[in-house]
């Protein structure tokens, strides 16, 4: 659903290290849109029609297979942007985009967007700069997915997705999270049961809490705290 143009500062981390002068150049053509979890923004092989810079909530890139199932490779929250490499010439997506939790986002057309990176070097600049900390997130990923267990995956993603929304409690159905992971649903109900008896998650229908981060951390494997570092000192490069 789209409302009216948004403060292009305002919570997106790569919006709001833009001059005056960047963000004037990409208002104009912004609009600000809302959209419930399980939402499709992209599919894999399609045209990108749309750049989203998520405010709130976050969003899943899935690598698909020929018979239509995926598995997460990265995911956006407010620090980053999905779709704007098409403004350089990658005009089909690599990966299916579904909003992972309800999800506010700064949207612009890609053809807008390749027009807007031709006026400023500092905006072109930014987003392969995000680009490459997010195929740093990506390769990360796929080696958590070939190595780590199902129980330290959950873990990792449960933190990652409780790091972009900003709270303990997380709007997930273990339908999705079978999708994400590219597992069973059985085999997420077994591990959600175990994470919860050990006293570090709640686990009610269509939500998990968190109860115990620390704890949660223990059980994730390093792939959460690599892919965090990550993107701290990328952003430390980015702000320079």
């Amino acid at each position: 659903m789209a409302t009216q143009r948004p403060d292009l500062g305002e919570r997106n981390r790569l919006l709001a290290t833009l001059s005056h002068a960047d963000q004037s150049l990409l208002a104009p053509h912004m609009q600000e849109v809302s959209h419930k979890i399980g939402v499709l923004l992209q599919e894999a092989g399609e045209p990108i029609e749309h750049v989203y810079f998520p405010r709130q909530g976050m969003i899943s890139l899935l690598a698909v297979m020929l018979d239509g199932q995926g598995i997460e490779t990265a995911t956006v929250g407010r620090e980053g942007v999905v779709g704007a490499m098409s403004a350089f010439g990658l005009r089909r997506s690599f990966t299916r985009g579904v909003v992972q939790a309800p999800l506010v986002a700064s949207r612009i057309s890609s053809t807008q967007l390749e027009i807007t990176l031709q006026k400023s070097v500092r905006l072109r600049n930014l987003m392969v700069s995000y680009n490459q900390l997010l195929l740093a997130q990506v390769q990360q990923t796929a080696a958590c997915n070939a190595l780590h267990t199902t129980e330290s995956r959950l873990a990792r993603w449960l933190l990652q997705t409780r790091d972009r929304v900003d709270g303990d409690e997380l709007p997930l159905t273990q339908e999705f999270l079978s999708q994400m992971l590219g597992v069973q649903r059985t085999t997420v109900t077994l591990i959600a049961r175990q994470l919860e008896r050990a006293g570090l998650i709640l686990h009610r229908r269509g939500r998990i809490t968190v109860v115990d981060r620390k704890g949660l951390e223990d059980v994730a494997c390093e792939c959460y705290a690599i892919v965090r570092d990550q993107l701290t000192a990328g952003w430390a490069d980015i702000a320079r």
